[in-house]
């Protein structure tokens, strides 16, 4: 007989995320759209399920994440759906459906699905921040966009990460350098790894792509796209890497670096957090994808943008100890030992007025509320027993500062809460780490 209970347990490669951890993602997001919506940039809230024809064309029939991670299902009118594995596809199938004056500039926030083993900060739905910008080919935006990730997670005090850039090229210079990897590879195929070995020459470029051992070490000698790019894509990457330098962004080019997703073009990036393992120290990257608007249907439209996985992120910020997240605490706790009515109907009026109020329910005893007021770490108690219903009076006691307890008319409550808060528990409660140090420019990567 089949089990009818219900299992209750987040599927595997999920995670839920409660309070107060809660709190240290809004400040998370609330940051990043603080410093995105500067530079001009406006949230984009697309579906969560789009056509999977979205990222067949977008990502590549032969890439990883369509062929082995993406959810694929077909809902009830026969149509084939995915659920989203990354974020830049369904913000730019938006931008073909509803075509927004240019340039145009987005972010979002989103979780995201793929099925895949799931590693530390990488769950099979996981979350992503991240920008998209279309409708100009200018470098001096790559220069914008890499700077904004950068700045982002510099705010949240970390230093131990790095930028690594590369530029893969265009239609003009792709094809040729594709040759090139495929004639080394060619000479060393017996060398790559079980999933490489049969289909390298499928696209060759993944291979540089790949961390196990036997790939690496065949192309470790490979080719450099750098030194095959053609004039316009050179000239492209040297103003991109002269603006980094200019603005103060410290990166290293990665010649090996190509990404994963076939809509990519010249410039590439991917910040790396030292402090986490070799293998999944990935917190965020990008790049340029002036051909991917064509592909979904569009017109010519060129644009870049970066995606940066919250889980990994704060896994980052763990490990050098830093963006630390006090939950906001109560500024006032109402006690009531008349029968609930005032503390409702108080503490309704004192949230309408912009004060964090928390109180007790189910008739509980004054001490039992009194105790409760400082688990909930308020600054202050607001009492109303008999005596303060009868004279239509409050009783306010500070509960973590020094201050004389007194009674003041129930119509001045705001105003003599406002007055016993202590500066500290005005604001909210988050602690954040000042900016990271500077590294060299133009370290390659051995």
């Amino acid at each position: 007989m089949p089990d009818e209970t219900v299992a209750a347990r987040a599927p595997t490669g999920t995670h839920d995320v409660l309070w107060p951890e809660s709190a240290r993602w809004e400040h998370l997001v609330a940051g990043f759209a603080a410093r995105v919506e500067a530079a001009g940039f406006g949230l984009a809230v697309t579906p969560l399920i789009e056509d999977v024809r979205v990222f067949r064309r977008g990502i590549g029939e032969g890439s990883d994440v369509v062929g082995k991670e993406m959810y694929e299902l077909e809902d009830r009118g026969g149509r084939r759906l995915a659920l989203r594995p990354e974020g830049t596809a369904p913000v730019v199938r938006a931008f073909v459906q509803h075509r927004p004056p240019l340039p145009w500039k987005a972010w979002y926030v989103t979780p995201a699905f793929r099925y895949e083993r799931p590693q530390a900060g990488r769950y099979r739905q996981h979350h992503q921040l991240g920008v998209e910008a279309l409708g100009t080919g200018d470098p001096d935006l790559d220069v914008e966009v890499i700077a904004l990730a950068d700045g982002f997670f510099r705010s949240l005090g970390l230093v131990g990460f790095e930028a690594r850039i590369n530029s893969m090229g265009d239609a003009a210079c792709r094809p040729g350098y594709a040759a090139l990897v495929a004639a080394h590879l060619r000479a060393r195929q017996d060398q790559l790894c079980p999933e490489h070995a049969g289909r390298w020459e499928a696209n060759p470029l993944r291979v540089l792509d790949c961390k196990k051992p036997g790939c690496v070490a065949a192309t470790e000698d490979a080719p450099r796209f750098l030194d095959h790019l053609c004039d316009a894509c050179a000239a492209h990457f040297a103003r991109v890497t002269d603006g980094l330098r200019s603005v103060g962004v410290p990166y290293r080019l990665a010649h090996r670096l190509v990404r994963g997703f076939d809509y990519y073009t010249r410039t590439t990036f991917e910040f790396s957090a030292e402090h986490l393992d070799a293998a999944q120290n990935g917190i965020g990257g990008g790049g340029r994808y002036d051909g991917l608007v064509e592909q979904l249907g569009g017109p010519a439209t060129p644009g870049i943008g970066f995606g940066i996985g919250v889980e990994r992120l704060l896994l980052a910020c763990d490990a050098e100890g830093v963006f630390p997240v006090d939950p906001p605490r109560p500024h006032a706790f109402v006690v009531d030992v008349t029968g609930g009515a005032e503390a409702r109907d108080l503490s309704i009026a004192l949230r309408g007025a912009g004060f964090r109020v928390e109180r007790a329910f189910d008739g509980r005893s004054m001490k039992a509320q009194l105790k409760a007021a400082d688990r909930s770490g308020a600054a202050v108690a607001l009492i109303v027993g008999p005596d303060e219903l009868a004279a239509g009076t409050v009783t306010v006691r500070p509960l973590r500062a020094g201050g004389d307890q007194r009674q003041v008319a129930r119509d001045q409550v705001a105003e003599a809460l406002r007055s016993a808060i202590p500066a500290a528990h005005a604001v909210d409660g988050s602690r954040r780490g000042g900016a990271g140090e500077e590294r060299h420019h133009d370290e390659e990567l051995t």
